[in-house]
């Protein structure tokens, strides 16, 4: 593959990641069989169809820096991340359906146009993706604020330090040169996706990417390993979108129910009621139950899978 048909693949690999991740039944996620109430299972096939060309362009930025034609902080993640937002927003009318996944994924396609060869080298990844977090800009913060602000995701909350929306927070950032990955820094305690970040993707990298990868290749059907991964890293790692709408105890709660059914035979009558239970209780309670952080995990693990190769 030269270093011109390149970012085109990456953006192609991560499109098609969001693709599978939105077709699984995942209890309390849209998917092919379930919708919310204003969001639909098309509304996340739009959404992948938009960010492609800007993880293209992303990309495209990670082989400039290989090459040494761009700096790092010349890569304007906040500014590749916000024009996700916006084209997601004019592809559909769902509402918020890839803010976390996009806040994840626009590193990755960077670093995935960094990596020398056609492989997929894991430890080269994330070293490309340490270098990445740790060079944005206050103008990134200042992007991915407005990005946030166009994406609208319920259950925000308020922060202690530089609130998205206190309009004073992207002028103090400007002021005092605080980058992105600072304020992620900031947030990583309460918030799953800038833990990974700053954390250099420990869940993605050491969890999500090993489990989905072992039953991907082990020949298992992409939704029934999309969603045995989904319970494990739930009942593994409370899910922050919960507990920003809902508060911790109940994030803990829904992860003990998912040990539960992964303690069940899916395979089974009685497993499979008990998963259809869980996902009708997650369901009824109007979006406050979404575990949408995982799914954003999801689909972080699967688009390594298929950087490095894996095809349905």
């Amino acid at each position: 593959m030269s270093a011109h048909e390149k970012p085109r693949h990456v953006a192609q690999c991560l499109e098609l990641a969001l693709l599978l991740e939105a077709s699984a039944h995942k209890p309390g996620n849209v998917s092919i069989v379930t919708d919310f109430e204003n969001t639909r299972y098309e509304h996340f096939l739009a959404s992948a169809v938009a960010v492609a060309p800007h993880f293209e362009q992303a990309a495209q930025r990670g082989t400039a820096l290989a090459d040494g034609t761009i700096t790092a902080n010349k890569i304007h993640v906040g500014q590749i991340t916000r024009d996700c937002v916006a084209s997601i927003n004019e592809w559909q009318h769902g509402g918020n359906t890839l803010l976390g996944a996009v806040i994840l994924l626009s590193p990755i396609a960077v670093a995935a146009g960094m990596t020398k060869g056609e492989k997929l080298d894991l430890q080269e990844m994330r070293k490309n993706l340490r270098l990445v977090v740790e060079s944005t800009t206050p103008q990134d913060a200042v992007d991915v604020y407005e990005a946030i602000r166009l994406a609208n995701p319920a259950g925000l909350g308020k922060a202690p330090r530089l609130d998205v929306n206190d309009p004073s927070s992207t002028r103090r950032m400007l002021e005092e040169g605080t980058t992105l990955y600072q304020v992620f820094k900031i947030a990583e305690s309460y918030d799953t996706i800038c833990s990974e970040w700053v954390n250099n993707y420990p869940i993605t990298f050491e969890e999500t990417y090993p489990m989905l990868s072992r039953l991907l290749h082990g020949n298992v059907q992409p939704a029934k390993a999309i969603l045995h991964t989904f319970l494990e890293i739930l009942s593994r790692h409370p899910d922050t979108f919960i507990a920003r709408k809902g508060g911790l105890e109940r994030a803990r709660a829904v992860s003990a129910k998912a040990r539960v059914i992964l303690d069940a035979d899916l395979e089974t009558v009685e497993g499979r009621r008990k998963l259809d239970a869980f996902d009708f209780e997650l369901r009824q309670s109007g979006n406050l139950l979404n575990p949408g952080t995982t799914a954003d995990l999801i689909a972080a693990g699967l688009a390594l899978c298929v950087l490095g190769g894996y095809r349905p």
